[in-house]
């Protein structure tokens, strides 16, 4: 990328507005400073204008399907118009069901309930756990981590070629997990190439677009994705909710992923002391107990915003933003940046790093510490990513240990900066002089360990 198309980039729109943007904090040499909220992907700041919503919305605030008054009547309108705003923000198909969930984790957890029986999983080592985790009741093959997409690709195609026939005429039902964006390196997945293959060897596919979503637009329908999952608090909008939608029918056939009021159309007693249920086949099936009305319009509102700021826009400047961080991380030969596909593959603002001579444990809290930068250090919820990405190779241990080792252990695991569309310049520009500052001069305070992580010595 040119200088001239870096500044044209720059300029095409300015970080959207975000809570927090003002709020200062102390750092340990004495003074406060304006905190660098770095640490996108495990939660983004609330929008300003989601927060305006919810506060413009909140003395409103009624019952859900339960009730005949005004602000009940006023609140389900509400949550059923969230819930078609964010079909349309992800492209769904005419029939697709979208689930409120409370996170990518709930709605991977969902669709795992949700499998037909004998149905056969498929999942890269490299996924995030939430994603990972939720197969294990299921027949499941863990695939080994790629080193291009292609690979990936060629991986798929292989072990869905390979899989046996469990019954007799052809296939059983099989689904592929797969990233959108990886939650450690950012880096896209060829997320319409896996499904292309996946779909030609009769499997669907889930999409975890939990770090995709917030940073590039997301189709059902362009990428061809059986079901996509995403969260709340990763999409700006932190108010305990997420998102599954998709293809209805395995959803309509499984029994509710909770049982209770919400989720059954009629409930009544049997002569023999017994009841007998039958279950909602629309999205109610599964949203059992009173909806998270402010969760669903949150995620709503967060939608409406992104699409607004245009992601043409939002994509540009993030990719400054990446340039000026992997630029500045590159002329500090100590720093080496984690990545499976390289340095040329596309990403989003996500980069995992580790630093010769610092324990990340130890790096991340002198930035917060010295700093008032706040990034993420372990393993990140995807060990066997992490672990694949450092080898054997054990991190100098420093003043502080890695939270995740355990006794006797080598201390693998690296520090994370993570940025979207409410991170000002200022905020990177200080990551990087901390960096440089940090490994040449090495830190000013001194750090002990404390119930597993790393703090300032007092």
């Amino acid at each position: 990328m040119s200088v001239s198309t870096v500044a044209a980039d720059r300029s095409v729109c300015a970080p959207l507005p975000v809570l927090g943007r003002d709020v200062t904090v102390p750092l340990v040499t004495g003074g406060e400073v304006g905190y660098a909220a770095l640490d996108y992907a495990a939660s983004a700041p609330a929008l300003q204008r989601v927060w305006d919503d919810v506060v413009a919305y909140a003395p409103y605030y009624g019952s859900v399907h339960r009730g005949a008054g005004y602000l009940s009547q006023l609140s389900t309108d509400l949550f059923e118009n969230a819930r078609r705003t964010v079909a349309e923000f992800l492209g769904c198909r005419a029939d697709d069901q979208v689930v409120f969930t409370r996170s990518t984790t709930d709605s991977l957890n969902l669709l795992a309930r949700a499998l037909p029986a004998d149905c056969r999983v498929f999942v890269f080592e490299t996924e995030h756990h939430a994603s990972l985790l939720p197969w294990r009741e299921a027949q499941v093959t863990y695939l080994n981590a790629p080193r291009t997409p292609e690979q990936a690709v060629a991986t798929l195609e292989r072990a869905l070629a390979d899989r046996t026939v469990p019954i007799e005429g052809g296939h059983g039902p099989a689904l592929v997990c797969v990233t959108g964006a990886s939650n450690v390196t950012g880096e896209l997945w060829p997320v319409r190439e896996l499904a292309a293959a996946a779909h030609a060897h009769g499997a669907r596919i889930v999409l975890d677009a939990a770090q995709l979503a917030p940073h590039h637009p997301v189709s059902v329908t362009d990428l061809d994705v059986d079901w996509v999952a995403f969260s709340g608090h990763k999409l700006y909008a932190p108010f305990g909710a997420g998102v599954l939608a998709g293809r209805a029918d395995w959803l309509r056939e499984a029994e509710p992923y909770l049982a209770g009021g919400g989720a059954s159309r009629r409930v009544s007693r049997r002569t023999d002391g017994g009841v007998d249920v039958e279950w909602h086949d629309s999205a109610a099936r599964h949203e059992a107990g009173s909806p998270n009305v402010i969760g669903a319009y949150s995620i709503a509102s967060a939608c409406k915003a992104l699409t607004e700021a245009g992601f043409d826009s939002l994509v540009a400047r993030e990719r400054y933003l990446i340039g000026k961080v992997r630029a500045g991380l590159a002329e500090v030969p100590e720093v080496r940046v984690l990545s499976l596909f390289g340095d040329d593959a596309p990403r989003v603002g996500v980069i995992s790093f580790v630093v010769e001579g610092w324990n990340s444990s130890h790096f991340a809290a002198a930035l917060s510490a010295e700093y008032g930068i706040g990034v993420r250090d372990g393993l990140f919820c995807a060990h066997p990513l992490v672990r694949t990405l450092l080898g054997s190779d054990p991190q100098s241990q420093g003043e502080c240990g890695a939270p995740e080792a355990a006794p006797g252990e080598k201390s693998l695991n690296a520090v994370r900066v993570s940025f979207g569309a409410g991170t000002p310049d200022e905020h990177v520009e200080r990551f990087v002089t901390a960096v440089r500052e940090l490994v040449r001069d090495g830190a000013k305070w001194r750090y002990r360990t404390e119930d597993g992580r790393c703090v300032p010595a007092v």
